[in-house]
C-alpha cells in the first residue's frame, strides 16, 4: 500500500470513530433518559455539548494544522476522546454524562479538519473534493455502525460497555496516525512553522466566505443534530416503533448520507461545488417540512434516506473553503467554516430539544406529534433562508484552480 493510500485509510477510520460518537445517542437516548432521568431539554442539551466543545476547539486547531500538522494534532486530541469517552462510560449523573460528552467532542475536533488539511497536501486540488467526499461517505459508515448494529450491541452489553469499547478503538486509531502518517510527500519540506502564523482574520474579511457560513450553519446543524438525537425519538414518539425497528429506518439515513458524500464530490469536481452545495440544500430543506408533515412509516423511512443524501451537502463548503483560499492557509479557512458548522450542530440540537419541551410529555416520557412539526418548521424553514443568502456563490463562475502540492 501507497504512503498516499495509507493517510487515506488511517485518518477514514478516525472519521469512522468520530461519525460513530456524533450519532450514537439516537439509538441510546431512551436508555440515557430513562437511567439518568433527563428530559427532552437536557438530553438535548447534553448531546449537543459534543458540537459545542467540537466548535470551541476549531479556531485555534486551524492555527495548530497550519503550524504543526495533522499527524501530530489529530492524534493528541483524539487522546482527549479516549478520556472522555472513559468518562462516558462510567456516568452517573448528569454533570459526569456531559464532561464525558464534552472531551469527546473536543477530542475528534481535528479529525475532518486534520483529514482535509493533511489531503491537501498529498492529494491535488482538482481530485480534492471527490477524495475528501470519500473520505467522509466512508467514514460516515459509523452512522450506520450507530444504528441497528448499536442497537444491538446495546442490548447485548449495555451503553456503558460500548463507551468503553470505543476508547479502546480510538486510542488505537490516534497510535497508527501518530506512526505511519506523515505531513507531506517525500521530498516536500514541512513549512508551517512560518505560514501557521497568518491570522485568520484574512478569512473573515472575505465576503465568500460569509455567504458560506449560513448554509453551513443550518445544514450542518440540521443533519447532525437531527440525526446524532432526534431522528430516534421522532421514531419513538411520533411513530411508536421499538429500538430495533428505529435503528432499521436510522440505517436508510446513514446509507443516504454516504450515498451522498461519496457522490457529491464527485460531481463537484465535475459541475461545481456551489451548484451541488445549492441543489443539496433545497432538497434537505424540502425533507424537513415533509417530515414536519409527520407521514407514515413508509414515507418516513424513504425521506430519511433522502435526507441523509442531502444532507451530505454539509462538508463541501469546507472542500469549497479549499478552493477559495490559498493551500498554506487551508487549516484556518476550513476549520472557520467548521467552526459555524459545527456551532449550528450544537445551538440546533439544543434549540430542537427546548422547542420540543414547550409541549407536554405523556406518563411514559413521550412527546405529541406536535412537538416535532414544530421543531422542523423552524429548521426546514431556517434552511431555505440560509440557501437564498449561498445562491450568488452558485451563480458565479467556477475558481481557478491554484496549483497542486502533491499530484495523485
Amino acid at each position: 500500500m501507497s504512503r498516499r493510500a495509507l493517510i487515506f485509510c488511517l485518518f477514514t477510520a478516525a472519521y469512522f470513530l468520530s461519525y460513530f460518537y456524533r450519532s450514537a445517542n439516537a439509538v441510546i437516548a431512551p436508555d440515557l433518559a430513562r437511567e439518568l432521568r433527563l428530559d427532552a431539554g437536557s438530553l438535548g442539551l447534553i448531546t449537543s455539548l459534543f458540537f459545542a466543545a467540537f466548535a470551541a476547539v476549531q479556531l485555534p486547531l486551524g492555527v495548530w494544522l497550519d503550524r504543526w500538522g495533522a499527524r501530530w494534532v489529530t492524534p493528541a486530541l483524539m487522546m482527549v476522546a479516549v478520556v472522555g469517552s472513559l468518562i462516558f462510560a462510567s456516568a452517573q449523573g448528569v454533570v459526569s454524562l456531559a464532561l464525558g460528552r464534552a472531551l469527546i467532542g473536543m477530542g475528534m475536533a481535528g479529525v475532518l479538519t486534520g483529514s482535509l488539511k493533511i489531503f491537501s497536501q498529498w492529494f491535488s486540488v482538482q481530485r480534492f473534493a471527490t477524495v475528501s467526499g470519500l473520505l467522509i461517505g466512508i467514514g460516515a459508515l459509523g452512522a450506520l455502525a450507530a444504528a441497528t448494529p448499536l442497537a444491538w450491541l446495546n442490548g447485548a452489553i449495555g451503553w456503558r460497555a460500548v463507551f468503553w469499547l470505543a476508547a479502546g478503538a480510538t486510542a488505537l486509531a490516534a497510535s497508527a496516525i501518530l506512526i505511519w502518517a506523515r505531513n507531506t510527500p517525500p521530498g516536500i519540506p514541512w513549512t508551517g512553522g512560518s505560514a501557521g502564523q497568518e491570522p485568520v482574520t484574512g478569512v473573515f474579511r472575505d465576503l465568500r466566505f460569509w455567504r458560506m457560513v449560513p448554509i453551513s450553519f443550518f445544514v450542518a446543524g440540521v443533519a447532525l443534530g437531527f440525526q446524532g438525537l432526534w431522528a430516534g425519538p421522532y421514531l419513538y414518539d411520533v411513530l411508536g416503533v421499538d429500538d430495533v425497528q428505529a435503528g432499521n429506518v436510522l440505517l436508510w439515513m446513514g446509507v443516504g448520507l454516504t450515498l451522498g458524500f461519496v457522490t457529491s464530490g464527485w460531481l463537484a469536481d465535475r459541475v461545481g461545488l456551489a451548484r451541488v452545495v445549492a441543489v443539496m440544500a433545497l432538497v434537505f430543506a424540502v425533507c424537513q417540512l415533509f417530515l414536519a408533515t409527520l407521514p407514515d412509516l413508509l414515507w418516513v423511512r424513504l425521506t430519511y434516506g433522502v435526507f441523509g443524501f442531502a444532507g451530505a451537502a454539509q462538508t463541501m463548503t469546507l472542500a469549497q473553503a479549499r478552493q477559495l483560499f490559498p493551500l498554506h492557509m487551508t487549516g484556518k479557512a476550513t476549520t472557520a467554516v467548521n467552526l459555524f458548522a459545527i456551532g449550528g450542530t450544537f445551538l440546533l440540537q439544543w434549540w430542537m430539544g427546548l422547542i420540543i419541551n414547550l409541549f407536554p410529555a405523556d406518563g411514559v416520557g413521550r412527546y405529541p406529534p406536535q412537538a416535532y412539526t414544530a421543531a422542523l418548521m423552524f429548521t426546514g424553514i431556517g434552511t431555505l433562508l440560509a440557501l437564498l443568502w449561498y445562491l450568488p456563490l452558485a451563480a458565479a463562475p467556477r475558481p481557478r484552480m491554484a496549483r497542486p502540492l502533491a499530484e495523485t
